[in-house]
């Protein structure tokens, strides 16, 4: 069995994680701008000032609860005492060049980047972009097309304009569904010819655990959460349908982070909780993607009270345009029950209590060499829609050794246990799979912890936790054995 020779393997990153250029010709700043540093077990945090008293400060950005999360009449903002991993990250701005040529020598088909919003309209509500920033994109894909390099781009990653936070309150305020609207079509009739596939929303869920990074938002209730997630699927919509009316071989994706939820034991209540976690996730695919809102979400909001600043036309726009295809984020499963677990486990977001059957890494995240099939299984026959992986992967602590080799096995364990799940989704059950770009394919900051030494590339950029480091690139024995891999369509996975 192999791949289909139409499969897109590649690799993803983020703007915010990688670019850098935080501030080079006419960028604005974004809420990512205002993450500092952190580690495993310290959270980053979101740094504010006061424009009235003064007065400065920081707030953990993992442990956002409640309808503020920063002091009354505080707005975030850039410190001059702090220490932000994304302002220079590791330099995708200087290296583009560089950075493309390892991939393309990889053998690369497709290269998951994101755009930055704050670089194109600085302030979010600018009445014309800024030339600078959409020049170095044309730059970007000009060198992925001299590889025969698809860029799959994602156009809202995690990061808001600054501007649209503290004038409007970010994207629990309609406004922004204009803004970006604006922002989008400038950027799509900007790159006909040299981009065919978009993504509106980086996981789009995430509104829901953490709307400062997903939305902008910094007073964010459950009304605002809410809102600020139906105005980001009412803005999708208006995308798609643009590209439908103007440029229909132009496709626009969902992305969705997703990951499979086992139960700890086979008591019902288990399996109640199992479906509540999943109908979290789901529910937000099943708006973007299935073009309307299930009735349990719809129940829940009025439990909770929540009553959206919605139009008649919101839901047609939703129902006609939903998303051309689902990707999706999964690094592992989570695991759940109602029952007293010794520990609970760190990993990417909530990953539940620890799976007894798989093993883990130092930050929590465990190898489940089945969560890709089963991840397929469940949205691509619950939408119809071909759907792609677009981020997979796994953190390390890599070495570099004195001949600048870096033995990352354990990275090379885990994918070939991933690409077989693939590869049984594909072969053996049908599934639609677009293709597959591995997480932080160049070393990148980690999102949720801003560290460097949690690493997750086929290439190792030299740059520490504090920010030194030349930023030379040194190829890993993965980047061999995905060259191969590519090589193959799947076939040579040793």
């Amino acid at each position: 069995m192999s791949f289909p020779k139409e499969f897109l393997w590649g690799g993803a990153t983020a703007a915010n994680q990688y670019e850098g250029g935080w501030q080079e010709d006419g960028k604005g700043i974004n809420t990512s701008d205002t993450l500092t540093n952190g580690s495993h077990t310290v959270a980053r945090r979101v740094t504010w000032k006061n424009p009235t008293t003064g007065e400065t400060g920081s707030t953990p950005m993992m442990f956002m609860s409640g309808d503020k999360f920063i002091p009354e009449g505080a707005i975030p903002a850039v410190l001059d005492d702090e220490y932000y991993p994304s302002h220079i990250a590791t330099d995708f701005y200087h290296h583009y060049k560089e950075d493309i040529a390892l991939m393309a020598e990889m053998g690369f088909k497709t290269f998951r980047m994101s755009m930055n919003w704050a670089r194109i309209f600085p302030n979010g509500d600018d009445e014309t972009p800024n030339e600078a920033g959409l020049k170095f994109y044309d730059d970007v894909f000009d060198e992925c097309k001299k590889y025969g390099i698809e860029p799959l781009v994602t156009l809202s990653h995690y990061e808001t304009p600054i501007g649209l936070t503290i004038k409007y309150g970010g994207w629990k305020n309609r406004k922004c569904i204009d803004f970006f609207e604006k922002y989008a079509t400038t950027v799509i009739k900007r790159y006909v010819g040299k981009v065919k596939y978009y993504l509106t929303f980086n996981e789009i869920n995430v509104m829901s655990w953490m709307p400062y990074m997903a939305g902008g938002i910094i007073a964010f209730s459950d009304q605002a959460k809410a809102q600020g997630a139906h105005n980001q699927f009412v803005a999708s919509a208006k995308v798609v349908k643009f590209t439908h009316e103007n440029y229909p071989e132009i496709k626009v994706g969902q992305m969705l982070a997703y990951q499979p939820t086992y139960t700890y034991t086979c008591d019902p209540a288990d399996q109640i909780l199992a479906l509540e976690r999943e109908q979290q996730t789901i529910w937000y695919s099943d708006v973007q993607t299935g073009g309307h809102y299930p009735e349990y979400k719809l129940k829940e909001y009025e439990r909770k009270g929540i009553k959206l600043d919605d139009t008649p036309e919101d839901y047609e726009l939703l129902r006609d345009y939903s998303a051309d295809f689902l990707s999706f984020s999964c690094y592992g499963s989570s695991t759940v029950t109602t029952h007293e677990v010794k520990d609970n486990v760190g990993g990417n977001f909530v990953m539940g209590v620890p799976n007894p059957y798989l093993k883990t890494n130092a930050w929590g995240w465990a190898t489940d060499p089945a969560c890709l099939r089963l991840a397929c299984n469940t949205l691509y026959y619950r939408y119809n829609k071909p759907i792609w992986i677009v981020e997979n992967g796994i953190g390390w602590q890599d070495k570099l050794e004195a001949d600048n080799t870096i033995h990352d096995d354990y990275r090379i364990d885990y994918l070939r246990q991933n690409i077989q799940s693939m590869d049984d989704a594909i072969n053996k059950d049908g599934v639609d799979l677009m293709g597959y770009t591995m997480w932080g394919c160049i070393d990148l900051v980690s999102a949720g912890t801003g560290e460097m030494r949690k690493r997750y590339g086929f290439v190792y950029v030299d740059r520490d936790d504090e920010g030194k480091g030349s930023l030379a690139r040194y190829k890993k024995d993965s980047f061999y054995w995905y060259k191969k891999v590519i090589a193959t369509q799947g076939k040579d996975l040793d």
